[in-house]
């Protein structure tokens, strides 16, 4: 019974991990889907999206170099992990009004690798 639970207990350990995404392989998408309007790490700053250090945690609409429509300033929205993979899959159902012009990533796997990498520009 021991080992069973054992086992169990790293089966569910690896499939979090897993389910975390992959920071590189996000980084690399970041950088092709997203780096065109979107920056990150030292230096970054608005331009035709806002700045996403520190992304997860803040209320949409918020960082000063950043013009933000009127939908996303008055959203309501807080960026957790899980709302981001939502407005990543289907901006304009998670903050209908906003001005991003992207249609989406339906792959999940995809959505967790870019979400990994954003975690990595997260305040320690």
């Amino acid at each position: 019974m021991k080992y069973v639970l054992l086992t169990l207990a790293l089966i569910l350990n690896a499939h979090s991990a897993l389910a975390a995404g992959d920071a590189e392989a996000g980084g690399k998408l970041f950088t092709k889907t997203c780096g065109g309007c979107h920056s990150v790490g030292e230096g970054a700053r608005g331009g035709f999206g806002p700045e996403l250090n520190g992304i997860i945690g803040r209320p949409a609409g918020t960082t000063t170099d950043y013009q933000y429509s009127d939908a996303m300033k008055n959203s309501g929205v807080v960026w957790t992990r899980d709302k981001l993979a939502a407005y990543i899959e289907a901006p304009k159902k998670v903050v209908s009004g906003t001005r991003m012009i992207f249609w989406g990533i339906s792959d999940q796997e995809k959505i967790d690798n870019i979400l990994a990498y954003l975690e990595t520009f997260q305040p320690k």
